[in-house]
């Protein structure tokens, strides 16, 4: 018996030894696995609900502060308030309620999604209310954000969440064509920074090669 066990060994050795050699040698690589979608979080760490308004709010204090508003842009010959604007404070007025809408059910990081101010208003100024970018302002050189965009198009009105470096959230402008004219779209998605410009004495909300908004998403 002890016999048999000895030979069916020495058979066996060659064969683990094989094995070994030619899987050090030539690792078999499994195909991997698509990263799961991280979900955007609010201030009390709850998922974003498309169907919910949120504050947009800088994580900075004092004059490094304050929310995201919608006001009349200077010079604007537009029928209703048409800007998006930071107060210059975290003391003071509350931002506008937005809403996120993403092309699917969830709002996740880095995924395209259409930004909506969430507040009442007559039936002229309904689009005026949704987010987009628009043209190259030469005065200031950058394009600025503005209202009047579009909900689920093909137009300068997508933008997405992702993680900022510092903390909180970045937000980027991503236009779901190329033919845009967008000179601060520079990285491999055809994506900007939203930052801050000073326009008029006001902060409003812009394109920028640097220094991003970081911002945090307070449920209202």
């Amino acid at each position: 018996m002890m016999k048999c066990l000895f030979l069916l060994c020495l058979c066996l050795l060659p064969i683990l030894v094989f094995s070994s050699t030619f899987t050090s040698q030539n690792p078999i690589n499994l195909p991997s696995e698509s990263p799961v979608p991280k979900p955007v979080l609010d201030t009390n760490g709850k998922e974003l609900n498309p169907n919910s308004s949120y504050r947009i709010i800088s994580i900075g204090r004092g004059a490094l502060g304050g929310d995201v508003y919608l006001g009349k842009s200077p010079n604007s010959d537009a029928p209703c308030p048409d800007g998006v604007f930071r107060y210059n404070s975290d003391v003071g007025p509350s931002g506008t309620p937005v809403r996120f809408i993403p092309l699917s059910t969830n709002i996740f990081e880095d995924q395209l999604l259409n930004i909506q101010f969430n507040i009442p208003t007559v039936k002229l100024c309904v689009s005026y209310r949704n987010w987009k970018v628009g043209n190259l302002n030469a005065h200031l050189w950058t394009m600025l954000l503005e209202t009047g965009g579009t909900i689920g198009q093909a137009d300068s009105s997508y933008f997405k969440i992702v993680k900022s470096s510092k903390f909180g959230y970045n937000l980027l402008y991503c236009p779901i064509t190329r033919h845009f004219l967008c000179p601060f779209c520079r990285d491999d998605n055809f994506c900007a920074k939203v930052g801050v410009d000073i326009q008029n004495g006001k902060r409003r909300l812009a394109l920028v090669s640097e220094n991003p908004l970081d911002v945090l998403f307070q449920e209202v």
